[in-house]
């Protein structure tokens, strides 16, 4: 195994006490826990995270604009609800917590003991789960993976914008359902703690529908050349998309270069022009990955000015 760490049960604190060398607008509690160093006075705070091996989230996303807290458990392994519940204790200035939870058995069962826990203290908090990936046909089991990231933003818009908890959580709810993603790998993660891959793949295939902790996909298949990759995708998208005009994130697996991610962005927009759409806005690049694993993904969002203008405020985020 080739990694660039010192102690495999270090990884976690070592990344984070690098982290917070270098961002003096973050500090760590609790071991684990990343919160904004400038805290609010007031307004709804936002605590997302789970676990590690899919920076920048969560911990890049905690900035201005985003989010006030992330708590971060180990390499594909969620969180504690202790961590969690000093988490929602660090940042709540009054006015309520808002936990921001992709659908995994383990995030939501920990998530949601924390904020029991929390509402025994006397705070307000409520919780959203993003299920954002139609890879899984069950909508009820659907994974949350990089269009939590947009939920992270249009959260922190917000927010900011001084909108009550509860008026935040039914937006949020609101859009959810809205974002759908699917992605793709050519190759597994290499899991540092464990130094095995998740799952074993030829040279010559690809896996259709992969998750974001290295699970296995819907196909697998040979390889092909980009544009019939996207395709491939895109016909599961438009399964359930079916709005003409988008917002589109290209996101990257974490071992993918910049250049392929870009000509992932020129293929799909030709094929989008194929179906009349148009890509109203773009993001591209690494959002939320799977440690080193090469491929893709690709989340939409129907086009509106209100959820445009959101994901565009300014945050202080580096990664977004």
């Amino acid at each position: 195994m080739k990694k660039l760490i010192k102690e495999k049960n270090n990884i976690l604190t070592d990344m984070l006490e690098g982290l917070a060398l270098t961002n003096d607008n973050i500090e760590i509690i609790s071991e684990t826990v990343v919160v904004k160093k400038n805290k609010k006075n007031s307004g709804v705070a936002l605590v997302s995270g789970g676990g590690s091996g899919h920076e920048p989230a969560h911990a890049g996303y905690v900035a201005n604009g985003m989010l006030d807290a992330a708590v971060c458990g180990e390499v594909f392994t969620s969180p504690t609800p202790d961590k969690i519940l000093d988490a929602i204790k660090a940042v709540d200035t009054g006015d309520g917590v808002l936990l921001i939870v992709k659908n995994y058995a383990g995030d939501v069962m920990n998530f949601e003991m924390a904020q029991e826990m929390a509402q025994m203290e006397d705070i307000k908090v409520e919780r959203v789960i993003v299920n954002d990936d139609i890879a899984v046909s069950d909508v009820e089991k659907r994974r949350g993976v990089a269009g939590t990231v947009f939920i992270h933003k249009y959260a922190g818009y917000l927010a900011d914008q001084g909108l009550s908890l509860k008026d935040i959580k039914n937006k949020i709810e609101a859009f959810i359902p809205k974002i759908k993603s699917i992605g793709m790998a050519l190759t597994s993660p290499m899991v540092p703690t464990t130094g095995k891959y998740s799952f074993d793949i030829d040279d010559n295939e690809m896996e259709i529908g992969i998750g974001i902790h290295g699970e296995k996909g819907l196909h697998r298949e040979a390889i092909q050349s980009v544009d019939v990759i996207i395709e491939r995708l895109l016909d599961e998208l438009l399964k359930e998309v079916k709005d003409q005009s988008l917002i589109v994130m290209v996101n990257g697996m974490g071992g993918t270069p910049l250049s392929e991610l870009s000509i992932v962005a020129k293929y799909l927009n030709q094929q989008f022009q194929e179906h009349d759409i148009a890509a109203k806005q773009w993001f591209v690049g690494d959002y939320m990955t799977s440690l080193d694993m090469q491929g893709f993904s690709i989340t939409v969002v129907p086009y509106s000015e209100e959820i445009e203008k959101g994901l565009l405020a300014p945050t202080t985020s580096r990664y977004f």
